[in-house]
């Protein structure tokens, strides 16, 4: 049989998919954030042998089945820093596969790079940092990984010869793809410094100086800075500033993830001063542009330094044209060489919505965290665990045993169904956790929170 269909059949298996999302999105509000499915009977169902013969449309009732065994994503969904899933973005992602671009090189991809391109520069311009470059990756795992590779590259070249050590220093705040990375670049995670951080969760610039100023009596290379521009925890923001002037004075790469964070500079500049300061800088659309997994994104001020990285070709991929334009390639500056056009959804998002209605989404976040937060304030049977800088709020119910009791009632909200929240832990204190990064969140879902987690906590 033909892998080829017809108009014919392709109209009637994508007229079939489309109504599918349309009652999935039409009812998300009404489901259950959890399925009621164990893991148990989810594999019973969904883990099927393939088929030797195709079912041919009998497969939407199997995209049906995966739909009702996936989370709800609506507006109670508070967990984690996961973007909402915009749907005009999603509608390209359709197109994007039907057209197959390999967004490696011009040539390869004409129009998917030329829109890639001219996101990456908007990116840049919207969060104060005109004149940066860049590509979107698959998170800001990965947009963390290049931003070290080109800062060892820069202070403590290995491509050559292998790693020759170095030190990497950050909070101790610091996302867990951070000490991945370190390992993976050979860098080794007993070379990461975790520094102290303040009351406010912010890494302290004078306990930075000190680790820095020990290491350099020892004889050892300061490779980078790695800031943080809303821990995932608690949001917090390091001194960008004061971080950087650390890392200046002695010849370290600044790499700022801001992978969470970053975004909100769009509604509230004045939160993410110092972004521009940085070598490289994370941030990821998925989390607060709304966008889908995934698309991630690496920013940095010099291409020759990517270069450096990552520029390693073979003559099967080498372009003929020495034209900016033509001749431009991603693999040169990223260490993809296939990539998918994630750029094609944000486009149609942005192009769709206007700059406008995402800065304003991001406010409304930024409020909705602040209305739980005084909620929480107002209420005595909760208390706050940190202060609220962007859109987590860190909170738990009072009382004896608080760990294992908060932990009871986090399992007990998120097994309700109508709200899903995720969890932290503060100084050794076990916290609720809600993150405000969704798009259809309304007051009345803000206000369902203290709802749901005070009737578990009464069950409990």
């Amino acid at each position: 049989m033909s892998l080829d269909l017809s108009i014919e059949a392709l109209r009637q298996l994508y007229a079939s998919v489309e109504r599918l999302a349309e009652e999935h999105l039409a009812t998300l509000d009404e489901r259950p954030i959890t399925p009621r499915a164990s893991g148990a009977e989810l594999e019973a169902r969904l883990a099927r042998p393939i088929p030797e013969e195709g079912v041919g449309l009998a497969v939407v009732d199997g995209l049906r089945e995966i739909a009702a065994g996936s989370r709800a994503q609506n507006g109670r969904f508070l967990g984690y820093v996961l973007g909402s899933g915009e749907p005009a973005g999603a509608a390209a992602d359709l197109l994007a596969s039907v057209l197959n671009q390999n967004v490696t090189a011009w040539r390869s991809a004409p129009a998917g790079v030329t829109i890639e391109r001219s996101l990456i520069a908007w990116l840049a311009g919207a969060l104060g940092c005109a004149g940066f470059a860049g590509s979107l990756t698959g998170g800001g795992s990965s947009a963390n990984m290049m931003g070290l590779a080109m800062a060892r590259e820069a202070r403590a070249p290995a491509n050559e010869r292998g790693a020759a050590g170095g030190v990497v220093y950050a909070s101790r705040e610091v996302h867990m793809s951070v000490g991945k990375a370190v390992a993976l670049l050979g860098l080794g995670r007993e070379n990461l410094r975790l520094v102290p951080v303040d009351a406010a969760f912010r890494m302290r610039p004078d306990a930075l100086e000190r680790e820095i100023a020990r290491d350099v009596e020892a004889g050892r290379v300061p490779v980078a800075v790695v800031a943080t521009a809303g821990t995932v925890a608690t949001g917090a923001i390091d001194p960008l500033a004061e971080i950087a002037g650390v890392a200046r004075r002695h010849g370290a790469w600044l790499h700022v993830d801001g992978a969470y964070g970053a975004l909100a500079a769009l509604a509230r500049p004045e939160k993410l001063e110092g972004l521009a300061l940085a070598d490289s800088l994370s941030l990821d659309a998925h989390k607060w542009l709304y966008q889908s997994v995934d698309c991630g994104c690496l920013l940095y001020r010099d291409r020759a330094a990517a270069r450096r990285a990552f520029s390693h070709s073979g003559a099967y991929v080498q372009t003929s044209t020495e034209d900016p334009v033509e001749g431009f390639a991603f693999f040169d500056e990223s260490m993809e060489l296939s990539r998918r056009f994630r750029a094609l959804r944000l486009w149609t998002s942005l192009q769709f919505h206007g700059a406008a209605a995402f800065r304003a989404a991001i406010a409304r976040d930024l409020a909705h965290a602040q209305r739980l937060a005084e909620f929480v304030r107002r209420e005595p049977r909760l208390e706050l665990l940190a202060p609220v800088e962007l859109s987590a709020v860190c909170f738990r119910v009072r009382g004896d045993d608080a760990d294992r009791r908060n932990a009871a009632v986090l399992a007990a909200v998120n097994r309700r169904g109508r709200v899903y929240l995720s969890n932290a832990v503060l100084d050794a204190a076990f916290a609720l956790r809600a993150c405000f990064v969704n798009h259809r969140t309304s007051e009345a879902d803000v206000d369902a929170v203290v709802e749901e987690v005070l009737a578990a906590a009464d069950g409990s």
